[in-house]
């Protein structure tokens, strides 16, 4: 459980900036009933979800009510601001097909990958190394990863 608390907190507040960059969101666009509780930035907001998770668990790992509620409410936030929108969902096709070769070129050459997914590659196999490579690929990353493999270096003949 907690894992999977740190995954959503990780994944929501990624999503955000990412949101960010993309020019999708901005800070202001957050409701201010979520940025009162959660705080402005990126670590506030990581900070208020972990800490009350951390002061509100005992034999379970659980939020504070008013906590979760908010937590609920920016998730909603999300998906009506972000992840509906019709700007990112335009991206998603050529996102998903980025993932795709990123994923057939690391299994053809799994010794491409880095040192810490080789272990991951003999005890697991390839296909469960490659995914979580690929899984904790920020988006930039992923981009750089396909332009460096898959998009030809320009070049200029003097």
């Amino acid at each position: 459980r907690v894992l999977r608390y740190a995954d959503k907190i990780a994944y929501i507040n990624h999503d955000i900036e990412d949101a960010i960059r993309a020019g999708v969101l901005t800070e202001e666009d957050i409701p201010f009933d979520i940025k009162y509780v959660l705080g402005r930035t990126k670590s506030d907001r990581i900070t208020a979800l972990v800490m009350n998770l951390v002061e509100n668990s005992t034999d379970d790992i659980t939020m504070s009510p008013e906590m979760q509620k908010t937590y609920e409410q920016l998730i909603q936030f999300m998906f009506e601001a972000v992840y509906r929108n019709p700007k990112a969902k335009g991206e998603e096709g050529k996102a998903q097909e980025m993932l795709r070769r990123l994923f057939d070129y690391y299994r053809r050459e799994p010794d491409a990958l880095p040192a810490d997914f080789q272990e991951i590659r003999l005890e697991e196999g390839v296909d469960r190394a490659v995914c979580d490579y690929i899984a904790g690929m920020t988006d930039p990353f992923a981009i750089e990863q396909f332009s460096r493999l898959f998009i030809p270096t320009a070049w200029s003949v003097k």
